[in-house]
């Protein structure tokens, strides 16, 4: 006597392949959000490298001409951000124009403050991370500025 199987399923039917196709989707959505917030991170990370640089700029130009950095010729609070801060005069007076343009031309809305007590000096980078800060899209009209400080002797 013949036995009758009974008939295996063979192949995907059609709804398997929508919802395989909708699991697929969102999870390549969720790869481009993770891509672009890394995009965001890493802009936020550029700005701070190039606020250390440009500390560490301001310290040595300092350290070279020490006895007018020691006198306060070097002092400077917060001027608003301008790439054409004069680069004239003496030294001291050139570094600050060069230093205060350079943080105009490299952060925006980049400004600094040199500040001493004895000779213990403290430099501080003030810029606008509004494109490099995570935050939710609420936020996003507010300006967001981060201050880099540096202390160091000279």
């Amino acid at each position: 006597m013949l036995r009758k199987h009974p008939q295996t399923q063979r192949g995907a039917t059609l709804i398997e392949v929508l919802i395989t196709l909708v699991l697929l989707s969102v999870g390549l959505l969720g790869m481009a959000g993770l891509q672009a917030l890394s995009m965001q991170s890493n802009h936020s990370a550029y700005y701070r490298s190039q606020a250390t640089f440009l500390a560490y700029d301001i310290g040595e130009r300092m350290r070279t001409n020490r006895s007018v950095a020691l006198a306060g010729g070097y002092d400077v609070d917060f001027p608003a951000s301008s790439s054409s801060n004069t680069e004239t005069g003496d030294i001291a007076s050139q570094d600050k124009g060069k230093w205060l343009n350079n943080l105009a031309d490299t952060l925006p809305g980049g400004t600094g403050k040199v500040a001493r007590a004895g000779s213990l000096i403290t430099i501080q980078i003030r810029w606008d991370d509004s494109r490099g800060d995570i935050r939710s899209s609420a936020d996003l009209e507010e300006k967001v500025d981060v201050t880099f400080k540096y202390e160091t002797e000279i």
